[in-house]
């Protein structure tokens, strides 16, 4: 598909900016920055290719300060996804399960309450190496709970690799690329001027890579390849059979942490407060996700859409999902894996 031409994007003025100018850069970033292939992503920043896959100058800067000084606790845990494939929902529900003891589904004063899954779950990229030891999100002290973009790659190898000092977990998270496609350019056109954001031209940049932590098809076929050779390691999921299975996968998501649910858990009815708590029309209700903004200047609200497995059909055009789908073919053709 030839992409339309249009004007350059506009970027929203306070997209990233708070983040980048707290962050002081050595020479030697900006100096691997200066060799690294650019591109012009869909917010209209500066994204670079860095081992293969594509990032924004802020998170590229913690994913190498990361790989030099995260020092990984004992039953650490990660969530990855790919932008737009549930993040939010699962931030929440591993949240609230991880913290169950202390913070009971049901507690009128729930962190989830008060609080947006981003705040209770930092992405581990956009953290600052003083920041690390001080996320305490987990009621076990020898955990925490972080997000993230990053492919396999890019991990720091402390945390991907077997090791007998740490037993990090880790949660990928995907989704049919068709509906992440869409979801995440309804997102961006939150936050840019949209008539300078035309669907092709976005449909362009993805189908190539270039987002975040893209190519959204290598990212997860890493974490496929991971699921299979470290399956105590890595529990690979889909969007659409979470949707379909709440309580199947919450428990095997339980399972996987060490903190499966009691039989008197089960009785109590803890997996519906859990679902419900967490539900995509409970968390868009709450205040505290319809106003304010991330520290990277996202509207919380913005987070929330539509949430239903099959919405690529009111937006793309047959030809735009046949691409999709060609292209998912070929990357997975022979993993045994299919969207």
């Amino acid at each position: 598909m030839e992409p339309k031409t249009s004007k350059p994007l506009q970027l929203s003025p306070t997209l990233f900016k708070q983040l980048d100018e707290e962050i002081v850069y050595s020479q030697d970033f900006m100096d691997l920055l200066s060799t690294l292939p650019k591109e012009k992503n869909s917010f209209g920043a500066d994204i670079f290719r860095y081992n293969g896959f594509w990032f924004p100058k802020v998170p590229l800067h913690g994913i190498i300060e990361s790989g030099k000084h995260f020092q990984p606790r004992q039953n650490d845990v990660f969530l990855v996804t790919a932008p737009k494939s549930g993040t939010t929902w699962l931030k929440a529900i591993i949240y609230t399960l991880l913290n169950r003891e202390i913070h009971h589904p049901q507690d009128p004063y729930h962190p989830l309450l008060s609080q947006t899954p981003h705040q209770l779950v930092p992405f581990h990229e956009l953290l600052k190496r003083s920041e690390y030891e001080s996320v305490s999100n987990s009621s076990d002290r020898s955990s925490r709970i972080f997000g993230t973009h990053m492919p396999t790659v890019s991990l720091p190898k402390s945390v991907i690799e077997d090791s007998e000092s740490f037993n990090c977990k880790i949660v990928y998270l995907c989704r049919d690329i068709k509906d992440t496609f869409v979801s995440f350019f309804h997102f961006v056109n939150k936050h840019v001027d949209p008539s300078s954001n035309s669907l092709e031209n976005f449909f362009d940049l993805y189908s190539r890579g270039v987002t975040g932590g893209g190519p959204v098809w290598d990212q997860i076929m890493g974490y496929w390849k991971e699921s299979l050779e470290r399956p105590n390691k890595v529990l690979f999921m889909r969007y659409e059979d979470m949707k379909s299975k709440p309580h199947f996968h919450l428990r095997r998501l339980a399972l996987f942490l060490g903190k499966a649910f009691s039989e008197e858990e089960e009785n109590s009815g803890m997996l519906d407060q859990i679902i419900s708590l967490c539900s995509f029309d409970n968390m868009r209700n709450l205040e505290v996700n319809k106003s304010g903004t991330t520290k990277l200047g996202i509207k919380n609200h913005t987070f929330y859409r539509s949430g239903q497995v099959g919405d690529w059909k009111n937006c793309l055009t047959a030809e735009m999902a046949g691409n999709l789908d060609q292209i998912t073919q070929e990357k997975f053709r022979g993993s045994g894996l299919s969207l």
